[in-house]
């Protein structure tokens, strides 16, 4: 790829650099390209840079002792992760590995802890994606804790359709998401997730389309997942 491609124009984190300074910072990235597949990131190695997603997609995974995987987080282009080991020194918490083909600006430790002491804005919005990550993590642990397979999926299918709520109480999600992304999102199987998107199609909730997911009524969904976790 081409010095012209090397671009973190994209990367929200750091859009209040200026021209100067994000040019500066382009020029002591790593760049790397990854496929689909390929490992990012092995949990447990003892790197520490951050990474920024500058095309493509990649994605945070463990894998149980039996060898299931358990998926935590995507990241899309505009985003960055391993931000865990820059700031703590300690061993990565998980993998990442190239959900597409994806091209990824790695940056030293001490260059990501430098931009956020030189840029308190910025610092305050890593601040904020961590509490963002606390959150849905107290959230999943409680889901893991006290509702069954069939109802973690319910609830994961809410928390998809709230990022692409609409105004008229639906939700359009595309594409499709993949059965086995779900199952690995909610410790279950491929076989339990189709299981529910029927079950939820057959009561109206849901309705498949060629490319995508139409959440009919979010409150009703919404409803359904809070009764469950009263139960």
């Amino acid at each position: 790829m081409s010095e012209a491609y090397h671009s973190l124009a994209t990367v929200k984190l750091l859009s209040g650099l200026n021209e100067s300074a994000l040019k500066s910072l382009e020029q002591r990235c790593r760049w790397q390209r990854f496929k689909v597949q390929e490992q990012i990131i092995d949990h447990n190695s003892d790197s520490r840079d951050v990474y920024f997603v500058v095309e493509g997609r990649a994605r945070v995974v463990n894998y149980s002792l039996s060898g299931r995987e358990i998926t935590f987080d995507e990241i899309p282009a505009g985003q960055y992760f391993g931000e865990f080991a820059a700031l703590d020194g300690q061993p990565r918490s998980a993998n990442v590995v190239a959900l597409t083909d994806t091209q990824v600006a790695s940056v030293s430790p001490d260059t990501f802890l430098n931009l956020l002491r030189d840029n308190p804005g910025m610092a305050v919005e890593v601040m904020q994606e961590l509490a963002k990550l606390i959150r849905a993590s107290t959230d999943r642990i409680m889901d893991l804790s006290t509702l069954g397979a069939h109802n973690r999926v319910h609830s994961e299918i809410l928390r998809e359709a709230r990022l692409y709520a609409r105004d008229d109480n639906t939700a359009v999600i595309s594409p499709i998401p993949v059965h086995g992304d779900i199952a690995a999102r909610v410790s279950t199987t491929r076989e339990t997730v189709a299981r529910v998107f029927s079950d939820l199609t057959r009561q109206g909730l849901l309705k498949r389309n060629k490319s995508e997911i139409v959440v009919r009524d979010l409150d009703r969904l919404e409803q359904l997942v809070e009764n469950l976790r009263e139960i």
